[in-house]
């Protein structure tokens, strides 16, 4: 699923109306019976709405819901940011429709700031929610006035239950609210009904606490501008990890020769487990073999906790030394620390090496230490696994998290490598300039050998011959849905690593039906 700029939404709304020669009344219509549809599922007939309605498109959705859902005989006042007689185009169209289905709506109807309705349907149903439908994509935080964020404050302040139209209102699509003049009154939502795609904003944490729970409705939004239309932005859901899925059911006749050889380097005294945790994954994932390079200090504790994993040692507390075959394809960094016997015996591989690597933890630490240098020797298309952390010491801070992808995207380019951002929702970044936000996931994952595992699934697919974005893309993918397996019976406070990877057979097998169904 494509990810469009504020502009690109508004051409998208012009290019549905074009193709299907409808009005915009007929397309806010369809938009607002969505919505009303959603809420009518959602609440039952003892709940009571207040209805926050702005002057324009927005404003004009909230019109559409608030007629729709008297007619399904629910009780509701509406507020009114500005009075009707500003109203214009298809806003005021669907307010004649209003008045004139219900002549008798006016006490109904309060304008800003007074917020009087909110009490009278306090007294008459058992809960009231909000329905925000002040501000749209339309929105940009330099028109931001003294009386929308005075009325938005004050919605705020009820403490009552908020779905948002499209967007939180004072939020934009395309900016945080870190990055906003004045740092400008947001409505705070439980949930946010985003029109037929994500909005960039929704897939970063400074927006979390005014999203809500985000549902994506489909109002219908020409499928051919959407295919057409070029955006860099992307999100990583169901539908683009089963295109990419390839079944071993497929090859009957392979052999474990047939599905990769994984290397994995890492460890250290104290630090052995992180290695052990990316060849569990990676044997998990698929891979037909796995060895392990590591200090001989992990010996017993690797052979004896993954029997399935051939050892070779590589040093005696540190990493000294790395062996890679042409055959195998290399994982290096999880708890390997920085020794500069460590350090020495990554520069000395980086120097030899053609193929793809996955770099992650402790590599990219040392790469930090001379980022331009050692980058410029780490082979084309390789993939880099940093949390925040790490890909600040190796590319500097950002003044959020919004530009940190965005600095993550240019380096991708500029390197030609694969960047996978790790966060709620990871950003993949892609040598073609391409960000892909991953779907999958939970904040439960927020735990230590969590990278350990993703580094593993990663090495593992590009092993079995995923091409490396694939490999990133749908790794990371995986590796968010095996979490999300985990906290359907059980509470997120409670996952650890080894979770992540005993959910991978019943997840992969979950991909393997979801292709046989796709056929």
């Amino acid at each position: 699923m494509k990810i469009f700029n504020a502009g690109q939404i508004r051409k998208w709304d012009a290019a549905t109306m074009a193709a299907e020669n409808i009005t915009q009344a007929l397309l806010m219509q369809r938009a607002g019976n969505v919505c009303a549809q959603w809420l009518k599922k959602k609440f039952d007939k003892s709940t009571a709405f207040l209805i926050a309605c702005g002057k324009g498109g927005n404003g004009g959705d909230g019109l559409v819901i608030a007629r729709e859902l008297l007619h399904a005989g629910y009780h509701l006042s509406i507020l009114l940011f500005t009075p009707a007689d500003q109203f214009k185009g298809a806003t005021l169209e669907h307010w004649n429709k209003l008045i004139t289905e219900f002549p008798d709506i006016g006490p109904k109807i309060t304008v800003a700031p007074q917020i009087t309705g909110l009490s009278q349907l306090q007294q008459n149903a058992k809960a009231v929610v909000i329905v925000d439908a002040l501000l749209g994509t339309g929105y940009t935080p330099a028109s931001n006035n003294a009386a929308i964020s005075d009325i938005i404050t004050k919605l705020n302040a009820t403490g009552k239950p908020v779905v948002a139209v499209d967007l939180p209102s004072g939020l934009s699509p395309d900016q945080l609210p870190s990055g906003q003049p004045g740092h400008a009154a947001i409505i705070k939502a439980t949930h946010t009904l985003s029109f037929q795609s994500y909005k960039r904003s929704f897939l970063h944490a400074e927006s979390s606490g005014y999203t809500g729970k985000i549902h994506v409705l489909d109002i219908g939004l020409d499928g051919a501008f959407a295919r057409a239309e070029h955006s860099q932005l992307h999100v990583t859901g169901a539908g683009t990890a089963v295109s990419i899925y390839r079944p071993r059911s497929a090859q009957p006749f392979g052999h474990k020769g047939s599905f990769g050889t994984v290397l994995l380097v890492g460890g250290s005294y104290g630090k052995i487990g992180a290695i052990g945790l990316s060849a569990r994954a990676a044997l998990r994932a698929g891979a037909g073999k796995v060895f392990i390079q590591a200090p001989k200090c992990g010996y017993e504790i690797l052979q004896s906790s993954i029997p399935e994993a051939m050892f070779e040692p590589a040093g005696e507390s540190y990493v000294s030394e790395i062996t890679i075959s042409d055959k195998a394809t290399c994982g290096i960094g999880p708890g390997m620390d920085t020794h500069p016997e460590s350090l020495n015996a990554l520069k000395a591989l980086l120097k030899q090496s053609k193929a793809p690597l996955v770099l992650d933890a402790d590599a990219l630490n040392i790469i930090a230490t001379d980022t331009e240098k050692l980058l410029a020797l780490v082979p084309k298309n390789s993939i880099l696994t940093p949390h925040p952390g790490e890909f600040q010491r190796l590319f500097g801070k950002s003044e959020d998290s919004l530009q940190e992808v965005d600095r993550a995207q240019q380096q991708a380019k500029k390197w030609e490598l694969v960047i996978v951002l790790k966060g709620h929702r990871t950003a993949v970044c892609t040598p073609d300039g391409a960000v892909r936000y991953n779907l999958s996931g939970n904040a439960g994952m927020a735990t230590a050998g969590s990278g350990d595992v993703l580094t593993g699934i990663i090495t593992s697919l590009l092993a079995q011959g995923y091409p490396p974005v694939e490999a990133a893309i749908l790794g990371v993918y995986l590796h968010g849905l095996s979490g999300d397996h985990y906290v359907k019976n059980n509470a997120q406070e409670s996952l650890i690593a080894h979770d992540l990877i005993d959910g991978l057979p019943k997840v992969i097998r979950k991909m393997e039906n979801r292709k046989n169904k796709a056929g």
